[in-house]
């Protein structure tokens, strides 16, 4: 019997030992500090709920149209580019889109306190919003898909919109136009664009255009906007795009271009010469190279942000899909008012608030708060690091600052 019993103390001793094990490893194994519950929705930051806003003239009938770019000059100064307004219910045969509140800029707490309203007539669908990081002048650059008569186009603006300092358009205002086959021009010039879509800077003033939607190249020109170069082809093939939509630069001035219905990321030299490509990477609407060194993807059928090294590893990632619900409710948002009333919720409710509805493009202020331009929603989100936040999961700013 005591035979018996020392065998069942070992192995009830043994099982605790292998249990304390497995709980260790289970601590070691989380990228998360260790704590009870929590999903990660919003990953190192807090949402800022109900930040954006409905401008002067909005009403019951119309709201603002798709949210297209948002990028800070300032903790105080953020630039939006905005599709227009639109009817919140759509008439079948009526006006339903207003060519007004197209490029605006809002403080940190979310207030308009700019509308560059003279400028309304050379907007249509901008596409996305910039300040070149290298220019000590802080210039506002704005990439047109054109439509509507609006010429497809690159616009470059003083810092404060009194001047319109570069236009660069396409001499023929037809929205979705290409060569014989419509995916494809088969010989662009310098500015045929084919629904160009992403900008990106070099140290030097140069520039990369992605282009875009139609043609599949990457054009470089000079700060004057004078053609220089390009490279690619619409395809699937190496070193081939099917719809441009996020270009970066590394501080090696290497090039990653988000291919995205092809799903990937590839990288060239200045030149235009293949090194890599990242695959199986879902819908990759937006790229960011930081400070330090690290790439940060907006994934737009995911609804979520991925971080990467610089040698394609995915080191972290964060965000949810935000408007759909289970529960019979509108779904993780809260800068949508009438999702708000519809929920029944507070206007500072903070319990449904953050999700994500097709990212269309992020930035990072100065203050290390990240913005992102909701499309499907639309609105702009901004999210502050959480006090007790991994320094290592959060963006930093753009390289070049």
């Amino acid at each position: 019997m005591t035979s018996i019993r020392i065998r069942l103390g070992l192995v009830f001793a043994a099982t605790l030992v292998i249990s304390g094990c497995i709980v260790e490893s289970d601590r070691s194994s989380s990228r998360f500090e260790v704590g009870k519950g929590g999903d990660d929705r919003n990953g190192p930051y807090d949402v800022i709920p109900g930040w954006w806003k409905p401008a002067p003239d909005h009403d019951a009938i119309w709201t603002w149209g798709q949210a297209a770019g948002v990028w800070p000059d300032t903790p105080d100064r953020i630039f939006v580019v905005m599709w227009g307004d639109q009817r919140r219910l759509s008439l079948p045969d009526g006006e339903n889109e207003r060519q007004r509140n197209f490029l605006i800029v809002v403080d940190r707490d979310g207030n308009i306190i700019e509308n560059w309203s003279q400028w309304d007539s050379l907007f249509n669908r901008p596409h996305q919003i910039y300040i070149n990081p290298y220019d000590p002048e802080r210039a506002i650059w704005v990439d047109e898909r054109g439509g509507n008569g609006v010429h497809e186009a690159i616009l470059k603006f003083s810092n404060d919109g009194s001047e319109l300092l570069l236009q660069m358009e396409d001499p023929n205002p037809v929205y979705g136009e290409g060569g014989p086959n419509p995916r494809e021009n088969p010989s662009p010039g310098p500015l045929d664009f084919g629904q160009n879509s992403v900008l990106a800077f070099f140290p030097n003033g140069d520039f990369l255009l992605g282009d875009g939607y139609q043609n599949g190249r990457i054009v470089r020109y000079s700060a004057e906007g004078e053609f220089i170069s390009e490279f690619g082809s619409v395809g699937s093939g190496p070193g081939q795009f099917d719809l441009i939509h996020g270009v970066a630069i590394d501080k090696e001035n290497r090039i990653y271009v988000s291919d995205r219905r092809n799903h990937r990321i590839q990288i060239f030299t200045e030149e235009g010469t293949l090194l890599d490509e990242w695959p199986d990477i879902w819908d990759p609407v937006a790229i960011m190279i930081d400070v330090n060194d690290y790439v940060w993807i907006l994934d737009a059928t995911l609804n979520r942000i991925l971080k990467y090294n610089l040698n394609g590893q995915l080191l972290d990632y964060f965000g949810t899909y935000g408007e759909a619900s289970s529960l019979g409710r509108p779904g993780f948002t809260c800068s949508n008012p009438i999702a708000i009333a519809r929920a029944g919720l507070s206007p500072d409710h903070t319990g449904a608030c953050g999700g994500f509805s097709l990212p269309h493009q992020m930035s990072v202020d100065s203050e290390g708060n990240l913005y992102v331009a909701q499309f499907g929603g639309p609105w702009i989100d901004k999210y502050v690091p959480k006090p007790d936040a991994d320094p290592s999961r959060l963006i930093g700013q753009p390289l070049g600052h």
